[in-house]
């Protein structure tokens, strides 16, 4: 009985789509058993490392950056939930604990990068990686959109120079990512940033359109007024993605740019000590859940 069950449970499905079952029964008896090796792709995913050097760190420099950007797209599978989906308060309160979960884990994972790799060939390495830098993570761009309102992505230096009403084009001109490779004094641009907007600007600025109104901000505006749990799992994930990552990251900067005192470039050419600090950055993703005295020390504490 239960086979039979099972059956017409498939018949009914494959009925429903229009489908003969039978057909999609004799391509099973054909299948080949699934295995985890093929599933999960181990053997392409091993074969994405190709080192510039014979340093055996640069190695561990690749992995950990492939492992940052599948956490990455962990969170991107949590907020396009957020974003596209209608979900009660519950689900939301899950989905912002798995994103301070993967949050975390790159948080904690900066000790890979900070004690995983040997000083002085990191430091002769990292000059074959020019002009090519972490700050060009699309992922990392692309959850700042989908999450908040670009008025929440321009620091106040970027604020000062915006005119009324700005466009979406606009707000990209004088958000805060792009004082890391632009002169703001004479308009150049380094390599970094130009090849970064040549291959991704477009995506953004689409994004950014398609979600004028829909961000996870916008959304939790929609809702009114929100359970104290909820909150909480906002703010936290505001603090750690927008504070603590950033502040591990500039102190991994720290250990092997700057631990001689040999004020080291980054590979992008950014002044890093000024641009990684949460302080400089300014970006919120929720500013209307944080009271005065938490945004005047956002970053000050960490």
């Amino acid at each position: 009985m239960e086979n039979e069950s099972l059956i017409d449970q498939i018949k009914e499905k494959y009925d429903n789509l229009g489908e003969n079952h039978e057909t999609y029964l004799q391509g099973l008896l054909q299948a080949k058993p699934i295995n985890y090796w093929e599933y999960v792709g181990v053997d392409t995913l091993l074969s994405l490392q190709n080192p510039r050097t014979n340093f055996k760190d640069e190695e561990i420099f690749i992995m950990y950056h492939q492992v940052t950007e599948l956490v990455l797209k962990m969170m991107m599978h949590e907020v396009k939930q957020l974003v596209y989906e209608d979900l009660e308060e519950s689900i939301w309160i899950d989905k912002l604990t798995r994103l301070n979960r993967y949050t975390s884990m790159l948080i904690t994972s900066f000790d890979v990068m900070k004690s995983g790799m040997n000083y002085d060939d990191y430091n002769t390495f990292r000059a074959t990686l020019t002009p090519a830098s972490g700050f060009q993570s699309a992922q990392f761009r692309l959850i700042e959109i989908y999450c908040t309102s670009l008025p929440n992505l321009i620091n106040e230096e970027g604020k000062s120079r915006l005119g009324e009403s700005p466009t979406v084009e606009e707000y990209f001109e004088h958000i805060y990512w792009k004082d890391a490779g632009l002169n703001r004094k004479t308009g150049e641009k380094t390599l970094t940033l130009r090849q970064f907007e040549e291959r991704y600007m477009d995506q953004f600025v689409a994004l950014a359109y398609k979600m004028q109104g829909n961000t996870i901000e916008d959304k939790v505006k929609q809702m009114g007024a929100v359970s104290e749990e909820l909150k909480k799992a906002l703010k936290d994930f505001d603090h750690q993605y927008n504070v603590a990552w950033p502040m591990v990251h500039l102190t991994t900067a720290k250990h092997y740019l700057d631990k001689r005192g040999e004020e080291k470039a980054a590979t992008g050419g950014s002044k890093w000590k000024k641009y990684l600090h949460p302080k400089f950055q300014q970006r919120k993703f929720f500013p209307d859940l944080l009271n005065q005295e938490e945004v005047d020390n956002w970053g000050e504490e960490d």
